[in-house]
């Protein structure tokens, strides 16, 4: 039986440091050279994930974008997208006009890269994000500078809408789409603290699990092993066959789970990769 492990990054497989370990990448080497199917899902874009993974050598694709997209790090190209139908992303925008939300909107130009604009007028927040992003081959930002909204002309390749401001603001746009059914958005928080929250609105067909089903067909994958610490690690947590969140995790992610391992800081997931690919070894 032919296993798929996918983990996902922030809080999970890097570590405190928001990298991967040497010692993380040596054993999922190990575990690669002994057959074991590496993937990751996350809601990074190649412009930090192949940095991030330069020392694993997996060639399996990544999902990236919190499952938006599967990206083939071998070709640079993205092997498959979800997009917002375009009559959302133009509700969306009239939306988050009405609450003043800002947010970045991501699409996928016909050149294979990620163009980025923006709603709204910039915090300090969102350029500092903004900066650590830039000068990468993956990604393009369109920010006008000024107070006016810069779009693209059309939005048929919207992937992504973007927010991270204080909490309040957020939730209001959240409790206004959360249940509509043309779209899905993810409310939480993660390493800004209780006072600002992420959120990230999704076609209807773009998920992490969504994703996983996907790249799993795509590699002849029997069975699926996630590893997760939040709650936008759920889907995959609830599609995989054995669903681990490390010592880190929220309790939301842990009350899915089918198993605990150790924090992020002690190369967990890296550990326990290496343990059932030999495990799984053994029983051939």
């Amino acid at each position: 039986m032919s296993t798929l492990f996918v983990s996902d990054l922030d809080g999970t497989l890097l570590g405190p440091d928001r990298k991967v370990s040497a010692e993380s990448a040596r054993m999922i080497n190990e575990a690669i050279a002994d057959g074991a199917m590496f993937s990751v899902a996350t809601a990074r874009t190649p412009a930090t994930v192949g940095p991030l993974l330069n020392d694993i050598a997996s060639p399996l694709p990544f999902i990236v974008m919190t499952g938006a997209a599967i990206w083939d790090r071998n070709s640079g190209r993205y092997v498959h997208a979800s997009f917002h139908r375009e009559e959302t992303a133009l509700r969306l925008v009239e939306i988050y006009k009405k609450y003043g939300l800002s947010a970045f909107v991501y699409t996928l130009g016909d050149d294979n890269v990620i163009h980025i604009y923006h709603l709204g007028e910039m915090n300090d927040l969102e350029n500092s994000f903004m900066e650590e992003r830039l000068h990468t081959p993956y990604k393009a930002f369109h920010i006008s500078g000024k107070e006016e909204d810069l779009l693209p002309e059309r939005l048929d390749k919207v992937l992504l809408f973007y927010s991270m401001r204080p909490t309040e603001e957020v939730r209001r746009v959240y409790e206004e789409i959360k249940d509509s059914g043309d779209l899905k958005a993810v409310f939480y928080h993660d390493m800004y603290g209780d006072d600002i929250a992420l959120m990230e609105v999704f076609g209807p067909e773009a998920s992490k699990a969504n994703a996983v089903r996907r790249l799993a067909g795509m590699v002849g994958a029997d069975r699926v092993v996630a590893y997760g610490d939040n709650v936008n690690d759920i889907p995959i947590l609830e599609v995989a066959d054995d669903a681990v969140v490390v010592e880190n995790a929220v309790e939301a992610a842990r009350l899915v789970a089918d198993r605990l391992i150790g924090p992020n800081s002690e190369d967990s997931v890296a550990k326990d990769i290496k343990k059932q690919t030999k495990m799984l070894k053994n029983l051939e």
